[in-house]
């Protein structure tokens, strides 16, 4: 019978320590978010003030820098832009691609070329109407050249030099007057 009364405190006891355990931490925690809430509560600043307030001093910063270069001996003046002539440029693109072999490789190009002048309409009106023509030349003139010799911007700026002689070429021997100032690119494949 004694050990029933000694497992029946210790049980009391158990429960009674665990009981405050569980009271304790929720205490703890209560504290805990009471402080939490004193210390970050509801007194945060609005970020919205400190904005306006970084924006006035900036303002004020620029009205006295403004005020300083008004005192100041030197004054701004802008240059006047030169007189020039400037001619109107007209462009024309070649329909389609222009596809074939470079000389000594089985690699092939495909270029997409437009033309620039800038004398009048009567160019551009040779260049369509003997367009088969000068498709036969841009074809010659792309197949001289090898796979090495249209490497990088140097390469491309040579071949455009050539195809500009070869179609100016043409158009003299066909209109006794070629015109044809620059020669561009459109697309540039080497395949």
């Amino acid at each position: 019978m004694a050990d029933e009364e000694v497992e029946e405190k210790k049980s009391k006891g158990g429960l009674l320590k665990i009981i405050l355990f569980v009271v304790g931490g929720i205490v703890l925690i209560a504290v805990g978010l009471g402080v939490g809430y004193f210390v970050f509560g509801s007194s945060q600043p609005d970020p919205s003030e400190e904005i306006e307030a970084i924006i006035e001093r900036k303002m004020e910063e620029a009205a006295a820098a403004a005020a300083a270069d008004d005192n100041s001996s030197l004054k701004k003046v802008s240059k006047e832009t030169p007189e020039q002539e400037n001619f109107v440029t007209i462009y024309y693109e070649f329909p389609g691609t222009f596809t074939t072999n470079l000389r000594g490789s089985r690699k092939m190009l495909q270029v997409g070329i437009g033309v620039s002048t800038q004398y009048d309409d009567t160019v551009m009106m040779n260049v369509e109407s003997h367009e088969l023509a000068l498709r036969s030349t841009v074809l010659g003139v792309l197949s001289e050249f090898a796979e090495e010799e249209i490497e990088g911007t140097n390469g491309k700026a040579a071949l455009a030099s050539a195809l500009k002689e070869g179609i100016n070429n043409k158009l003299i021997l066909l209109e006794n007057f070629g015109g044809i100032q620059e020669v561009l690119f459109t697309s540039f494949v080497l395949n």
